[in-house]
């Protein structure tokens, strides 16, 4: 065993010392510098080689006798001599006093050379580590994204919308990517984020002390995307517990806004989350959407127009003067504002009943432009055309055939949704690569066929326009994301050639995983489209704006509860006759449903006009219903 020595000790502490950075290697060489002008400085005055020479003659009056420098003035030469090699180059004296200044301008030339090196590097090493964004954010009340896919672009883009009226927004981003990389992508994908900074920090949601940097204490609301990797849920619910468990976790609640694609996953993600979280389940909420929409023509476009923060959205808000009044009533107190539920001792209460009171607390839930645009109109002269008012008839439930083109891990849960609206003795057709685990149904006969859905063969042979609906799925367990939407694609041409070519119209909803296909797809004139997690990233933000909206879109959602319906406007008013939209409005309220919208069909093809749909329609315009018009309401069945 080798003896330490003192010799070892000193050099141990000599290399602690300098291995703690640039401020450890200015201190020694000021060290460094101090010792060696003193030295210096001692040596030139005990040697009084810097005594300026005896005069000749020097009783002479004209000659003037130079005092010897002290030691302070010696050093004071020394230091700017160690600084600047040429601040006293003209200086004049002896031969040894001129090679002692020469040798304390080399020790200085080697001392600052040294310091700038230093210098040089601390900066560098300075700016690599801004460039890793790993600085502490010091914002309050923003919003924070953990996480990073594709899906963050829409996130983002909706927020900056939903900030626009907000002072100093601020959105901020931590992720296992490099800062630079994220700030191009969003400016190349987001360009004009508006009032709203963005702000990326590189580190792992799962690490507490890259959590930190975030400051998710501060924040108003925490979005956790699904991470591009194999098993996305895991990360997901590590990133939820590195929240909620946090030792230095804020007292108040979290509002935080998480998706989870697996079914199974959902009860661990609510254990964890606890009543701080909101998931959405990605899978079934597109499943339910998709079974909705294909049954609907435009009803997808309504969907997006609710989600999205660019139109009208979902809002809550108290109006007093609605206290001690029926629901009903509320339907129609409002100009610029759908009312479609109450927000009544913390529930959420889609199309009640309406004879429901409103209580002094209670909130409408309401359609309109902004929070600030639900103002009852106080109008008391709606100009109701009674007489255009169609009396409510028994609805028609006849049996309906879908077909199903491709087949993926949702097609499952999209035959057993459709089991719930459909009436009994329907029948569903499933045509696609390989087999398809069909789940057992109820109202519906499921038939299999095995098929290439790009084959215009194959799809002829189908004979399409006998079918009610038809369903592309994409290819995603077994392809890539673009090319599963290239096949998708293609399918749609052929069905829209069907189409046309035939004569005959027939809702067709499709599944695109990346959502810069849709403009492709827009090509097709096709009205109805699923951008899976397009639409997931709008209800994220949704969501993360206002936690209550959670309860609303399940319910929206579920089949058990009110849905959204496009219904014939002839069973509502009388077709060619102008009515204002109040009428449409009371009209539906005879039949105990909201109605908040209507599609044209004449304009069912002009994506400029949104395929002719049009959400909360100002009430008092009048509007004349031809036939295929169809109004949109919020409805049992």
């Amino acid at each position: 065993m080798k003896k330490i020595t003192f010799i070892d000790r000193l050099r141990y502490w000599f290399d602690n010392t300098m291995s703690k950075g640039p401020i450890a290697l200015i201190a020694w060489l000021g060290i460094l510098s101090f010792v060696f002008i003193l030295v210096m400085t001692l040596v030139i005055t005990l040697t009084g080689i810097a005594n300026p020479p005896a005069p000749e003659n020097p009783e002479s009056p004209d000659v003037v006798v130079e005092p010897a420098p002290d030691f302070f003035e010696i050093a004071w030469r020394s230091l700017m001599r160690t600084l600047d090699a040429g601040t006293m180059g003209g200086d004049t004296g002896s031969p040894g006093y001129l090679l002692a200044m020469l040798i304390v301008t080399l020790g200085g030339v080697f001392i600052i050379s040294i310091l700038i090196g230093v210098l040089t590097s601390g900066i560098e090493a300075k700016l690599d580590d801004l460039r890793k964004g790993r600085s502490f954010v010091v914002e309050q009340n923003h919003t924070l994204i953990l996480g990073w896919s594709p899906q963050v672009f829409t996130i983002i883009s909706e927020l900056v919308q939903a900030n626009a009226n907000q002072k100093n927004p601020c959105i901020v981003i931590l992720a296992d990517q490099d800062k630079v990389e994220m700030e191009d992508a969003i400016r190349s994908q987001i360009p004009n984020p508006g009032k709203t900074r963005v702000v990326c920090r590189t580190g792992s949601p799962l690490d507490l002390a890259d959590l930190a940097i975030v400051n998710p204490h501060a924040a108003r609301a925490i979005i956790i995307v699904a991470p591009e990797v194999d098993d996305p849920d895991t990360h997901v619910i590590k990133t939820l517990l590195a929240l909620t468990n946090n030792p230095k976790r804020k007292k108040e609640k979290y509002h935080i806004v998480a998706e989870i694609r697996d079914p199974k996953n959902v009860a661990v993600a609510k254990m964890v989350g606890r009543d701080e979280a909101e998931i959405v389940l990605v899978g079934d909420l597109i499943s339910r959407i998709t079974v909705q929409t294909c049954r609907q023509s435009g009803l997808s476009i309504v969907y997006t127009e609710l989600l999205n923060f660019g139109g009208d959205e979902i809002y809550f808000k108290a109006e007093p003067s609605l206290a001690g009044k029926q629901f009903g009533s509320a339907l129609l107190a409002f100009e610029d504002s759908a009312v479609i539920g109450l927000f009544k001792d913390g529930k959420t209460l889609l199309n009640p009943p309406m004879d429901t009171r409103v209580a002094p607390g209670d909130q409408v839930i309401a359609i309109s432009a902004d929070d600030d645009t639900i103002k009852a109109s106080g109008s008391t002269n709606l100009n109701i055309a009674a007489d255009a008012i169609q009396p409510p008839g028994a609805p028609e439930g006849l049996p309906e055939r879908t077909l199903i083109l491709g087949w993926n891990k949702r097609g499952a849960s999209i035959v057993r949704e459709l089991d719930h609206y459909v009436t009994p003795e329907s029948h569903t057709t499933i045509v696609a690569h390989g087999a398809a685990d069909v789940p057992a149904t109820e109202n519906q006969q499921v038939s299999v066929r095995a098929g290439d859905t790009t084959d215009r063969q194959i799809l002829d042979a189908l004979d399409i326009p006998s079918f009610n609906h038809v369903i592309v799925l994409s290819y995603s367990d077994a392809l890539g994301a673009q090319e599963a939407d290239a096949q998708t694609l293609i399918t749609l041409l052929h069905l829209r050639d069907l189409s046309e070519k035939t004569g005959k119209e027939f809702s067709i909803v499709s599944e695109m995983l990346d959502v810069r296909n849709r403009e492709l797809a827009e090509v097709t004139r096709a009205d109805d489209f699923i951008v899976s997690d397009h639409l997931v990233s709008l209800m994220l933000s949704q969501v993360a704006e206002n936690k209550n909206l959670s309860a609303v879109f399940a319910d929206l959602f579920d089949p058990a509860g009110s849905e959204i319906y496009l219904k014939p406007a002839e069973n509502y008013v009388r077709a060619g006759t102008p009515v204002n939209f109040y009428t449409v409005v009371e009209a539906a309220r005879r039949r105990g449903e909201v109605a908040f919208g209507y599609r044209l069909k004449r304009d069912a093809r002009d994506a400029a006009k949104a395929y002719g749909v049009r959400v909360n329609p100002k009430k008092s315009q009048a509007i004349t219903f031809e036939k295929g018009d169809k109004v949109i309401v919020v409805a049992e069945s």
